[in-house]
Formats: structure tokens, sequence, C-alpha cells
């Protein structure tokens, strides 16, 4: 089988690249062509679009580029109609990826969803552009599956492929060892956000003399990027091993996003930051629906982390919740028992090659 993957962000990125590596184990004659990143590519994806050449965060930085956004999506709807696919598999992503899902729709090519748009957050509308465009849904959070065959959309739930991704463990990170904890700063993958919040995590630091900071780095960004951002050269930018930063951390500050989930599988208290533009945000907070920004806490419907959004992002708020999570231990073994239920939640291991699975019987399915 011919496939085609759109995806926009790291984390997507990454969940492709597995889905890729348990496709290929079911059809050792698949081909992917993609719009992602290095694991993909890693996997033997042809890369035609890096992510980072994609990512425009909020409203008013996706209409100040609205003219590269519209080139990429007539220049990838030209790529898939030359490639000819036996289907699209689309990655989250949704403002560019439901564009090309209602291509896909006209032209009669199998559009496979995996990993849903936030649809039960904000633009619930979508759900009916969902239910008319997309031939299979394949959701990550167990609450989606309802939601989504409670909307008349095929839907099948594969648990979250974070837990495969977790599972793989250490790739090696050498980290100082003199005694003092470390606390892992990640402030997201895209630079408009990385120049809001880093400056603020950094902010803590000097009133913290006993703990070692380190700043998880994405190394499409450039270590120079981060550089000029810190007022201290010494704090260390780990580059793509996030992971295991988060495993030697005892606590971090973390960018809403896939990151604080992350970090609760792995089981490091946190703190969730979000920090965006006025306008932006103000917009943000007239049309999401839900309670909280952190899929931890969306997830477990009640206030496992804290989370700093907007104005509550200060350097006294930092410097409060950071000495409860280094210090207080009722704090943080509570947070830690609720990330074992959050676990629990989500399905355990497997779900790339739940997910590959159904793909692959949806496609023979169509064929007979």
């Amino acid at each position: 089988m011919k496939f085609y993957i759109i995806a926009g962000e790291a984390s997507g990125d990454l969940h492709a690249s597995n889905l890729i590596k348990e496709l290929k184990k079911l059809d050792t004659t698949a081909s992917f062509r993609c719009w992602g990143g290095d694991l993909m590519q890693q996997q033997g994806a042809v890369l035609v679009k890096h992510y980072r050449d994609l990512a425009f965060m909020g409203f008013l930085e996706v209409i100040e580029n609205l003219k590269t956004i519209l080139g990429n999506l007539s220049f990838c709807k030209r790529d898939i109609i030359d490639h000819k696919p036996d289907a699209v598999i689309l990655i989250d992503y949704p403002g560019f990826n439901l564009r090309i899902a209602e291509f896909l729709h006209e032209q009669k090519i199998p559009v496979i969803y995996y990993i849903s748009p936030q649809v039960w957050a904000w633009k619930q509308s979508r759900v009916k552009i969902i239910r008319k465009v997309v031939d299979k849904m394949i959701v990550i959070l167990p609450f989606e599956k309802e939601y989504y065959a409670n909307r008349g959309v095929e839907v099948d739930f594969a648990g979250h492929p974070l837990l495969d991704a977790l599972a793989e463990g250490s790739t090696g990170l050498a980290l100082p060892d003199d005694g003092k904890p470390i606390v892992a700063l990640l402030p997201g993958s895209r630079k408009q956000e990385i120049k809001k919040v880093l400056p603020l995590m950094l902010s803590v630091i000097k009133e913290f003399p006993s703990i070692n900071f380190a700043i998880a780095g994405v190394s499409s960004l450039g270590e120079e990027f981060y550089r000029k951002l810190m007022a201290d050269d010494k704090i260390p930018v780990i580059m793509n091993k996030t992971y295991d930063l988060l495993r030697q951390a005892s606590a971090a500050f973390v960018t809403s996003g896939t990151a604080t989930l992350e970090t609760a599988l792995i089981g490091t208290p946190q703190v969730v930051c979000y920090k965006g533009g006025l306008a932006s945000y103000l917009i943000a907070r007239q049309v999401i629906k839900v309670k909280y920004i952190s899929l931890v806490n969306l997830i477990m419907d009640t206030e496992v982390v804290k989370e700093l959004i907007q104005n509550e992002l200060t350097r006294e708020n930092l410097a409060s919740e950071l000495k409860l999570l280094i210090n207080d231990t009722t704090y943080r073994r509570d947070m830690i028992t609720n990330y074992d239920k959050l676990r629990l939640l989500l399905g355990g291991k497997g779900a790339s090659a739940k997910a590959a699975r159904v793909v692959v019987d949806f496609l023979r399915s169509k064929q007979n």
C-alpha cells in the first residue's frame, strides 16, 4: 500500500513514526510519503515538508502567515494527486488537515484521521466536516470514542501512543551529578511560544541556587535560538532528549500541550505554563469550551497539576509552585498517585500497533 501522511508538529512526527513502524510490520511492501519530521524520515518515509516550516501559533500568527499557509495547501493537494496514494493518514493539525480532508473526499481518496483534533474543546462545528469527509477516525483519548460515536462518526479507540514511545526507554543522557535536584524547563516547540514562556521560566533561577536547571530544546531551532533568550550561559540546553531529561528531573515547568501528558506519564511533578499574544488569548477565552488547558487535567477531569495561564504566569507564581513541587512531599505524592490513575485510563501499551491494524483492516475491507 502507498500511504501519504501529514503531521504538522513534533508530537505528530513522533506518533506518525511509530505508526509507520507498525504498518511496515503488517505490510512489508508499504511505502510512505509525508509532511512531518526527522522521526518519520528515519522510518523510511519520503519527507516532503518539515513541520518546522508549518508551525504557526495563535489566531494573529495564522493571519499574518496566511499566504504561506494557502501556498502549502495548494502544493500539498498537487503532491497528493501526483503521488496517487491508496490512503492519506492525517495526524491532528486540524486547521490544515481538515482542508486537505475536504479535498481528498472530493477526489475519492480514503481519509484516515489518527489523533483527533480537539473538537470537544473548541470549534465543535468541525465534527460536521469530519463526519462528511473522514472515512475512519482513530482516537487516543478514552472519552473521544463516545464523543464521536454519538455524533455519527466511524471511530476506533487505540489507546495513547505516548505509552509506546515511553516504553522504549532511555537513549542515554549523562547530566552532572552534584547531588542537586534537577528541574526541567520545557518551553514548547514553536518559536512564538518559546519567546514568551522561556524568559519567565528562567526568571526564577536566582531564587534556587541549590537546584540545577536544564532546558529541553528542539534541534531544528538550533541552540543559538535558546541562548539569545538566556542571561546565564551555564544552563544546559538538552536537544531532542526530553524524555531522558524528565526521567532525571525532580520537577518540571511545562508549556501546555502534549508535553504535559508526556511529563505525567514519565512521573515527573510539574506546573503547566501558557502565555500567548493578548489578542489571541482573548479570542481563545471566548471559544474554548473546557475547564482546563492541560491534557492531564482534561482526561482526569480534575486539577491534578497546577495551570499558570497568561497573567498568572509570573516569576512569583512559578517560584511558589516550584517550592511545593520540590519540598512538599504530600503535594508530590498526590500528583504522582493521580499520574498512576491516568495511565490506567489511557489503555496501556500497544496503541501504535492497534492503530496500524485498524488502518490495514479498514483499507482491506474497502478493497473487498
